[in-house]
C-alpha cells in the first residue's frame, strides 16, 4: 500500500506541472459542457507530453464529473459515434489482408479495427485515480443504457478494457475483520445485499466470533475499496435456514468441532464493474484459505437465496401447476401464512416440488435458468444439494422466494466435471433429494389428470 500511495503521489506531481503547463498555453476551459469535453478527449488523442498528457487526462475527468444527466448522456452518444475505428485505415487494412493474407496483415487489421475511444480510455487510466474514475463513469454508462441500445458498443469497449485491469491476477485477497479499517468496514456495511447489516454491533458478530469469517478481493488501483466480499459461517452441519446463522444469542461453534463453511453472503460493492465475474475465483480462493487453516473442514456450501422464484410462479406461462394448486399458492400473499400449522404443511407439497422444477427444468426464452444466483453457482460447478423449506422467513425472503432458500454444495473434485457439464450441456448437477421432489411433481401431476 506504501509503494501505491507513493506512485499516486508521483503521478498527481507530474499531473499538476502538466495542468501548469496547459494553463500557460492557454489550453485550460473553465467550461464545463460536453462539447468543450470532445474537444478535449480529440486533443489527448492528438498525442502530449507524458506530464501535459497526464493532465490532460485528469482535466478530461474532471470535466465529466461536472456533467449533469443529460451533458453526460450527449457525452456517451458522441464517444459511440464518433470515436469508433478509423475508417480509413480500416479499409487499407482490409484491403491489404485481400490480398495478402500473412500475420503481419491480420495483426495489422486487428489494430486497425479498434475503436478511437479504447485508446481514449487507457490515456484517461493514466491520470491520477483514473481508473476509480472510469469505474464510476461505467456505473453511469449503464444506468444511461436504460433505452438507449445504442450505447451498447461503447459498453463493450468499457468492459473490455475494464477486463483486463481487474483479471484475476491483479486482485488481492484479504481477510476482513474488527481490525480492519473502519472506512472499509463501513462499506461492508452499506453494500451488503443479500443480509442487511443493521448497525456495528450486527456487523461485528458477522465477522469477529471465532466461528465467522469475512473475505474480500481488492485492487491496487482502489487501495481501500472492496469488489467482492463474502460472509462465511463455519458450523457442525449443513444449515437449511438463514434466521439460526444470524441471531443474537445464538451458541459460538468451537473451531475443533466445525466441518462445514457456509457461504450465506457473497455482495459486489462497485456498480461500474458489473458483468465482471470475480466470485467464482473468490470462493475458490477462500476455499483454500480455509482448507488450510481448518484442515478438518468437510463441506463447503452456500446457503442462498431464490430471489426469481416468485416472480416465476405468479408470472410464468409454464408454471406446472392445476387449478386447486394456483389458489393454494394464493395464500403466499397473507401474512403470516408460514405459522398455520394446517396450511403450511400443504403449501410445502405444492412449493417444493415446483422448485425443483424451476432449477432443473424452467427457463428463459434464451434458454437459461432463470435464478441469477443458481447461474452463478452451477455455473461455477457447484451442486444443487438441498432446497430448504422455510429457510428465510425474513420479508424480503418472504416476498421473492417464498421463504425458500438452497444450499450449493461445492465438492472439490467435482468442482471441473459439473462446470463442464453446465456450460457445454446445459445439464445441472442434482443431489438425488432434489431429482426425488421433480418426480414428486410429476407423480402429483398424472394423479391429477386421472382424478
Amino acid at each position: 500500500m506504501s509503494s501505491n500511495a507513493f506512485f499516486s503521489d508521483l503521478l498527481a506531481s507530474i499531473s499538476e506541472r502538466g495542468r501548469t503547463l496547459l494553463r500557460r498555453a492557454g489550453s485550460s476551459d473553465t467550461k464545463h459542457d460536453a462539447s468543450n469535453l470532445i474537444e478535449l478527449c480529440e486533443a489527448l488523442l492528438s498525442g502530449r507530453g507524458e506530464a501535459s498528457g497526464t493532465a490532460m487526462a485528469r482535466e478530461v475527468l474532471d470535466h465529466y464529473r461536472n456533467l449533469d444527466e443529460a451533458g453526460r448522456l450527449w457525452f456517451f452518444e458522441t464517444l459511440t459515434r464518433d470515436f469508433g475505428p478509423d475508417r480509413e485505415k480500416l479499409a487499407e487494412a482490409i484491403e491489404a489482408w485481400r490480398a495478402q493474407p500473412t500475420d503481419a496483415d491480420a495483426s495489422d487489421l486487428h489494430f486497425a479495427s479498434e475503436p478511437r475511444r479504447q485508446e481514449l480510455i487507457r490515456q484517461l487510466n493514466r491520470a491520477p485515480g483514473g481508473t476509480s474514475a472510469l469505474v464510476a463513469m461505467r456505473a453511469d454508462l449503464l444506468g444511461a443504457m436504460n433505452g438507449h441500445k445504442d450505447l451498447a458498443a461503447l459498453d463493450r469497449d468499457v468492459v473490455h478494457l475494464l477486463s483486463s485491469w481487474f483479471n484475476r491476477g491483479f486482485l488481492v485477497l484479504r481477510r476482513i475483520d474488527w481490525s480492519t479499517p473502519a472506512n472499509i468496514l463501513e462499506q461492508i456495511i452499506r453494500y451488503e445485499a443479500v443480509h442487511e447489516i443493521r448497525d456495528w454491533d450486527d456487523l461485528r458478530r458477522r465477522i469477529d466470533p471465532i466461528d465467522r469469517r469475512c473475505y474480500a478481493f481488492f485492487h491496487p488501483a482502489l487501495v481501500d475499496e472492496p469488489l467482492i466480499f463474502v460472509e462465511v459461517a463455519l458450523t457442525e452441519s449443513i444449515p437449511a435456514a438463514i434466521a439460526p446463522l444470524l441471531a443474537e444469542d445464538r451458541q459460538l461453534v468451537p473451531i475443533e468441532r466445525a466441518r462445514t463453511a457456509v457461504f450465506y453472503s457473497i455482495s459486489n460493492t462497485q456498480r461500474g464493474l458489473g458483468g465482471i465475474s470475480f466470485g467464482n475465483f473468490l470462493i475458490k480462493q477462500v476455499v483454500e484459505e480455509l482448507r488450510r487453516e481448518l484442515p478438518k473442514l468437510e463441506n463447503f456450501v452456500t446457503l442462498s437465496p431464490v430471489p426469481g422464484f416468485m416472480q416465476w410462479l405468479k408470472q410464468a406461462g409454464d408454471v406446472p401447476v392445476s387449478d386447486e394448486d394456483r389458489a393454494l399458492l394464493a395464500h403466499l400473499e397473507e401474512p403470516d401464512w408460514f405459522d398455520n400449522a394446517e396450511l403450511a404443511p400443504q403449501l410445502r407439497s405444492v412449493v417444493e416440488p415446483l422448485a425443483a422444477h424451476y432449477f432443473l427444468k424452467a427457463r428463459t426464452s434464451k434458454g437459461r435458468l432463470i435464478d441469477s444466483v443458481a447461474r452463478f453457482h452451477l455455473g461455477n460447478g457447484a451442486r444443487l444439494e438441498r432446497i430448504d423449506w422455510l429457510g428465510d422467513l425474513s420479508l424480503k425472503g418472504l416476498r421473492e422466494s417464498a421463504g425458500v432458500m438452497v444450499n450449493y454444495l461445492y465438492r472439490l473434485e467435482d468442482i471441473e466435471k459439473n462446470h463442464e457439464a453446465y456450460a457445454n450441456q446445459g445439464e445441472i448437477a442434482a443431489s438425488s433429494a432434489v431429482k426425488r421432489l421433480l418426480k414428486t411433481e410429476g407423480r402429483r401431476l398424472l394423479d391429477m389428470r386421472l382424478s
